[in-house]
């Protein structure tokens, strides 16, 4: 009888523009670690119907020679990609959105759609584990309720990074487009900064033990000791930590997606201080995210200055 290997898979949730693309990105020169960028959009950017279909190599997801032998798995033979996508994608809408992520922890599959989603994310981790020679891999997909699925995939270790940053820097790094990623009012970006954290807050209360909470803000004031911190997460020794300081050498990746800067290579500087958005918000968007997102953002720190988290 066979067993199937085991692999850890680290999650970072929380809502966009956290700084999870640059975490991922210096874990990924990590020996055995492997960012996959946002993975959930893998089916969706590679055909056609994302903001982006550029692998971080640099090639489209459909040329890229690592992501071309991923896609096919799972797509009944004679199936065109675009269909396969577009049945995924049905999958992903109908089970594993934001606000599915309750019902997960709570009833794990509990549909045919559910498992068929469960069995082609399994075999997907492990093809990408098998290929990239990895035995952590960083997924900054931030889709809570997919997350939640992984607890229940034959031979995946989750573990769960809660990462969060300030609604007002979030909102006004959400107000202006940068390249393929659209803007957001203030109003909505902060209203799914609520949904988002609210379900990653549901999904590390649920596994305690392989989770933790990180702000973007005390990773930025101290890189070296946040890397380090998420390497004892998953058990691995910090003393391979890629930092120098607050330098990190990068190379190109094979992220699905994420922040524009994914492309940036060489050497990379993590500046300590978030704080644009104190000239950059107007003081109406100001109010207004405080508004929409002042308990938990008490909750973080970001008010009073003490966390409660």
């Amino acid at each position: 009888m066979t067993t199937t290997p085991q692999i850890t898979v680290l999650c970072i949730t929380g809502w966009c523009r956290n700084g999870s693309t640059i975490i991922g990105n210096i874990l990924n020169e990590i020996p055995g670690f492997f960012h996959v960028g946002e993975l959930h959009f893998l089916w969706k950017n590679a055909a056609g119907r994302g903001a982006n279909e550029q692998c971080g190599c640099g090639l489209k997801l459909v040329d890229c020679p690592y992501w071309s032998a991923i896609l096919p798995i799972g797509r009944p033979p004679g199936t065109t990609l675009e269909a396969h996508a577009n049945t995924v994608i049905r999958r992903q809408l109908a089970t594993v959105r934001t606000r599915h992520t309750w019902r997960v922890l709570r009833s794990g599959v509990y549909n045919a759609d559910l498992r068929a989603h469960a069995d082609l994310m399994g075999q997907v981790y492990h093809a990408i584990a098998d290929r990239s020679d990895s035995r952590v891999i960083v997924d900054t997909s931030k889709m809570p309720g997919e997350s939640a699925l992984l607890a229940h995939l034959d031979g995946i270790t989750p573990y769960y990074v809660h990462l969060v940053r300030d609604p007002r820097a979030t909102a006004q790094s959400w107000s202006k487009p940068k390249e393929y990623v659209y803007a957001l009012p203030p109003g909505k970006s902060t209203g799914y900064w609520t949904g988002f954290n609210l379900a990653a807050h549901a999904l590390t209360r649920r596994h305690r033990r392989r989770s933790m909470f990180l702000r973007y803000e005390d990773f930025i004031a101290d890189p070296a000791a946040g890397i380090d911190a998420l390497l004892r997460l998953v058990g691995t020794d910090p003393v391979l930590s890629p930092m120098r300081g607050r330098t990190v050498e990068l190379h190109r990746n094979h992220t699905v997606t994420g922040n524009p800067d994914r492309f940036h290579t060489g050497a990379t500087l993590i500046r300590p201080t978030d704080d644009a958005w104190r000239a950059g918000l107007p003081a109406p968007a100001r109010r207004t995210v405080t508004a929409l997102s002042w308990p938990l953002a008490w909750r973080y720190g970001y008010l009073t200055g003490t966390r409660k988290e």
